[in-house]
């Protein structure tokens, strides 16, 4: 089985929120849901304008400061600057990381099923391997990898079928499970393997069949 990271595993919306909490507290800034709009506008999209390979991972980080500082009447400033201020963030969010509360039981269960576990993720190779450490998975998971090392990001299908490479399993023969359905769900299928999306919204895109609101229904969804 391969699982994604951010907001499957990892509570990356709730660590953000507590992070800009923390972040905006700094600058005297109180945060308000229109600020939190804000922040994960900016980077949904230019996280998304790096996956497509049309920014550089740094550069991606500027893009949403320089859209986001003007919005708490701040300069916007030098690269170098830009810099700085987001690793204000980033210690933020690094100390924020927080797994859902049914992630360690459902991987617990699955690997006393005699299930081999590796993550696949979206994202720089180190931060992520960090995410996994810090929300105490490391030792459940097989490996995890990296669009980065990958050298493409979902919905490619080189990561998906590199990640079944590694387990040594066939891709029709493996359940892929994220939050994007886009990404997670219909990409996943599209390179062969099976999908669930893990539906903590309640968005419906799958049928009942298809979709899961919890990592804990997980164990019962999966056929050794």
């Amino acid at each position: 089985m391969v699982l994604d990271l951010d907001d499957t595993l990892l509570d990356h919306r709730g660590s953000t929120r507590r992070a800009l909490a923390g972040w905006l507290g700094d600058l005297g800034v109180e945060v308000d849901t229109s600020l939190e709009r804000a922040w994960f506008e900016v980077e949904d999209r230019h996280f998304d304008a790096w996956r497509a390979g049309l920014i550089g991972f740094e550069e991606q980080r500027r893009r949403r400061l320089r859209d986001f500082l003007p919005l708490l009447g701040r300069a916007v400033g030098t690269d170098d600057e830009l810099d700085a201020a987001f690793a204000g963030y980033l210690g933020w969010y690094e100390r924020s990381w927080q797994a859902f509360a049914d992630v360690r039981p459902a991987l617990d269960a699955l690997r006393a099923r005699g299930l081999a576990l590796a993550v696949l993720t979206n994202g720089r190779a180190e931060q992520q391997r960090a995410k996994v450490r810090a929300i105490g998975v490391q030792e459940a998971v097989a490996f995890v990898l990296t669009s980065e090392e990958v050298g493409a990001a979902k919905p490619a299908p080189q990561g998906f079928l590199e990640a079944c490479r590694r387990l040594g399993v066939a891709p029709e023969r493996v359940v892929h499970v994220g939050d994007r359905h886009d990404l997670d769900v219909v990409a996943a299928r599209a390179a062969g393997l099976r999908a669930l999306h893990l539906d903590r919204d309640g968005l419906h895109r799958e049928p009942p069949e298809g979709r899961i609101t919890s990592l804990a229904e997980l164990p019962g969804r999966v056929r050794v």
